[in-house]
């Protein structure tokens, strides 16, 4: 487990991908706790197969006050993803509703709003290409369920390596990433910002030097 900050309040670490990031049996959670001893709390959540950045809290006033950011709105995340295919404005913004099915754990892009349904809002902006994938940073306005790997797919540019949502065989990891976190530390209100890039494996290598790394 990489562990990229730590004191009495929270722990900053790297996900894994098919960790848990909740608290059961070989979940994040579990695992911190092996490593650093005492509480740990999940305040905010990564897809089982995503990996990169997480914030855990280490109290029960450090996990209040990050929830309470999460809600504001004032806690930052931004993810980097590889999709397939190449995006016809190198910028912008998506959004869409989405309907959860609960029996196939699967998240739809649907035409209106209806009773389970959700607004769904990101904005992405493409930082390398090649001739057949894109790698996008994107922002998350809401975060739903499955939310990126959703209304990308819903556009015919599914992610590399997202054997749910793509049709795609591809022989790799899903290529989204937990790149930035930014908050205000619980205890100082100090603003923290942390970010990672992702593995040096494929897709993430397709894109030569200057690929917007974070």
């Amino acid at each position: 487990m990489e562990i990229l900050y730590k004191d009495e309040y929270l722990v900053v670490a790297i996900k894994p991908p098919r960790v848990l990031s909740t608290d059961e049996p070989g979940g994040m959670p579990e695992l911190l706790r092996q490593e650093l001893g005492g509480e740990i709390r999940t305040v905010h959540r990564l897809d089982r197969v995503v990996s990169g950045l997480m914030v855990l809290a280490r109290n029960a006033e450090a996990a209040s006050e990050l929830s309470r950011q999460i809600r504001g709105g004032s806690f930052q995340k931004e993810y980097v993803a590889v999709v397939h295919g190449r995006m016809d404005k190198k910028e912008g913004r998506f959004t869409d509703f989405l309907l959860r099915n609960k029996q196939e754990k699967k998240t739809y892009v649907v035409q209106e709003m209806a009773k389970g349904v959700q607004e769904a809002i990101l904005t992405y902006k493409t930082v390398a290409e090649t001739k057949d994938l894109s790698k996008v940073r994107i922002c998350l306005i809401t975060g739903r369920t499955h939310q990126i790997r959703a209304q990308f797919s819903s556009r015919g540019m599914p992610l590399v390596g997202d054997r749910k949502y793509s049709l795609n065989e591809d022989d790799c990891e899903i290529a989204l990433w937990s790149g930035m976190l930014g908050f205000d530390h619980p205890k100082t209100g100090e603003r923290m910002v942390f970010t990672a890039n992702p593995p040096q494996e494929y897709p993430w290598t397709e894109f030569g030097g200057n690929d917007g790394a974070l």
